[in-house]
């Protein structure tokens, strides 16, 4: 295979995509003289690795690709998606001791939101599932503070202003009115930041209460909070499609 054609990658990306950490972690490890290439210490992470050629070694043991490993869990409220926290806070790692590669999450979770949250060292899955591009829908179910009027529920439906520019139109399903508060079903195709809470307060309310409960056609089912599982081949293949 001539120069031009042969799959160079940066050093960083290399550690990440064998699925070992991150790529701020990555970086960090080899600035800190663990990665070595071709016997030679590389501190350089956007050092340029030839991967039919070049031997990559990480605290002096070969390159690995790690399995790839899928994983649904149902995060709790009060969880954070990093893998630290300079507060103390606690972290969905907390909740995946018992996984010895690592994962990264797929998309994120706010402090105050709870539901299904996918995790994964399959760094291209990862990117394929968060792209805007593939409208990957994601359905959660919320609380809001106040009673929805149907102009309210409709103005979801076709998308609202933001700071960020107008959502795209939305599928939103009333579930019930409960004392002062509405609960309804609402479906995304893309993923702003707090994205449904600005949506809800956009039109004079706010969300009590957010879980997400789908992505794609993979739901959360009876999966207890707190608790993970694998994902199963024919759930892949649906996210995958």
């Amino acid at each position: 295979m001539d120069q031009k054609n042969r799959p160079l990658k940066t050093l960083e990306r290399v550690i990440s995509k064998a699925g070992l950490g991150s790529r701020t972690e990555a970086r960090a490890w080899i600035h800190n003289g663990r990665v070595h290439v071709n016997g030679r210490i590389v501190e350089n992470p956007d050092h340029w690795v030839d991967m039919e050629r070049d031997k990559v070694r990480f605290d002096g043991k070969p390159l690995m690709r790690q399995e790839r490993i899928y994983v649904l869990l149902y995060k709790p409220t009060g969880f954070i998606t990093t893998y630290k926290d300079p507060e103390g806070r606690p972290t969905v790692y907390d909740l995946l001791k018992d996984i010895e590669t690592f994962i990264v999450p797929v998309g994120r979770l706010d402090l105050d939101t709870s539901g299904l949250l996918i995790l994964t060292n399959d760094t291209q899955f990862a990117e394929r599932i968060m792209n805007p591009e593939f409208h990957v829908p994601k359905t959660y179910q919320v609380k809001a503070s106040t009673l929805l009027t149907d102009e309210q529920l409709n103005q979801l439906r076709k998308g609202v202003e933001l700071s960020d520019g107008p959502t795209r139109p939305a599928k939103v399903t009333k579930l019930r009115d409960s004392g002062k508060h509405t609960h309804f079903e609402i479906t995304l195709t893309e993923g702003r930041n707090r994205q449904v809470r600005r949506m809800v307060e956009a039109v004079d309310s706010r969300v009590m209460k957010l879980v997400r409960t789908r992505i794609g056609e993979i739901a959360i089912g009876d999966l207890p909070i707190g608790k993970w599982r694998l994902l199963t081949h024919q759930e892949l293949l649906k996210l995958r499609q």
